[in-house]
């Protein structure tokens, strides 16, 4: 056995001297990857704390609070930092945070602008578009993709300027942009059916919504679409979006009724035709990736980069577009294969060259190091 493996078989107990008043609970945080890990969101089950308390304060081994946020789902979250190898200690008690946070994770929906709906992190930022631009009969299916060079959130303000103050959102005044084309295509990152000659049969604009989470620290969100033909099967999508503090993808699960039959599920990205080649295919770590020049590329507006990880997809490709799309020339994909009861989950999100993202090979290391903390997650356990 060599040094390597030896090492990764003896975690270090970071701060495991902590001392917890008797009304604390010891969460271990283990990292079993031989690199630091900062600002992870972890996970520890409401049902091993006392599910009955409304709010919890969190503690590192120095004794500094945490930020920390309680789930729908029955989860308290908080960002852990662990060293390679190692496993860091922090205190819970049931009450109330001493210290005020601020605030990074955010989205509502925005009537004023056709029922979008949006929400971000310190990262980025995203919109699903909603029953008022399908009324309007303009074709946009996939995702939209906001930049953003600032931690703090800008939707309120950028929703704001552009409506009521004619300050187009479309125009960098200082913080990002949106400039990113969608368009009838999968535009960021959405997931739809392929039929059986191969062709993607696209879902238009959410019919309803449910904001389950809203920040600090995660975002949840609930999507209803209408159901869509696939070679006869009436199948209506739910689509349950989260996006954590300090992730560049959201987490996506997907579930179907109607679908009778497996069915071949295509999650992609919109590749333009001013940047046709500028993707990355990796079938070993799951994850495709696209460095897209923007709408307006000669103004000087940087590069957003766009990445899918799929764990339960088998294939990874460039797919042509299957109708003619002024501006683009198909879409890189992962592909899998669905089947009835089944709930599919995958990444999808984005940065920018001026938002922490230094050029295609910085996004292609991160989507890969995206790939070996999903495959080896944080291991949290709990003590009383």
């Amino acid at each position: 056995m060599n040094s390597s493996h030896i090492l990764s078989s003896a975690l270090i107990v970071a701060g495991s001297l902590i001392s917890l008043p008797a009304y604390s609970y010891r969460v271990e945080v283990s990292n079993p990857l031989p690199e630091n890990r900062r600002g992870e969101i972890v996970e520890v089950p409401l049902k091993s704390l006392n599910a009955k308390a409304l709010s919890y304060v969190v503690t590192d081994k120095e004794g500094k609070q945490v930020p920390c946020q309680i789930t729908y789902d029955g989860f308290l979250i908080f960002p852990a930092d662990v060293d390679s190898l190692s496993t860091a200690v922090y205190a819970v008690e049931e009450g109330k945070q001493r210290l005020d946070f601020p605030v990074y994770v955010y989205g509502r929906k925005f009537p004023e602008r056709k029922d979008d709906l949006a929400w971000e992190n310190d990262r980025s930022a995203y919109r699903a578009y909603g029953p008022a631009l399908q009324k309007s009969g303009e074709r946009a299916f996939g995702y939209d993709i906001w930049s953003k060079s600032v931690a703090y959130p800008i939707l309120e303000q950028r929703f704001y300027d552009d409506h009521a103050r004619h300050i187009s959102f479309h125009v960098d005044h200082g913080n990002g942009l949106d400039d990113y084309s969608v368009g009838p295509t999968l535009g960021g990152g959405t997931a739809a059916f392929l039929d059986k000659n191969g062709h993607i049969v696209y879902p238009y604009c959410y019919r309803d919504y449910e904001i389950l989470d809203n920040g600090p620290l995660r975002f949840t969100a609930r999507l209803e679409y209408n159901p869509v033909d696939v070679d006869g099967e009436k199948i209506s999508e739910t689509r349950l979006i989260s996006l954590d503090l300090g992730e560049w993808l959201n987490k996506t699960e997907l579930s179907f009724d109607g679908l009778k039959s497996a069915k071949t599920l295509a999650q992609g990205i919109v590749v333009h035709s001013n940047n046709p080649t500028a993707y990355t295919v990796s079938e070993k770590e799951k994850f495709v990736a696209y460095q897209d020049l923007t709408e307006h590329a000669d103004r000087g507006n940087g590069q957003v980069y766009v990445g899918i990880y799929s764990p339960g997809s088998s294939e990874f490709r460039f797919m042509p577009i299957d109708t003619e799309v002024r501006g683009a020339e198909g879409h890189v994909a992962a592909i899998a294969n669905v089947r009835p009861g089944e709930k599919f989950t995958y990444y999808w999100g984005s940065g920018w060259s001026k938002g922490g993202v230094k050029d295609a090979t910085d996004w292609n290391r991160k989507m890969s190091e995206i790939s070996r903390h999903k495959k080896n997650p944080l291991k949290v356990s709990v003590k009383k």
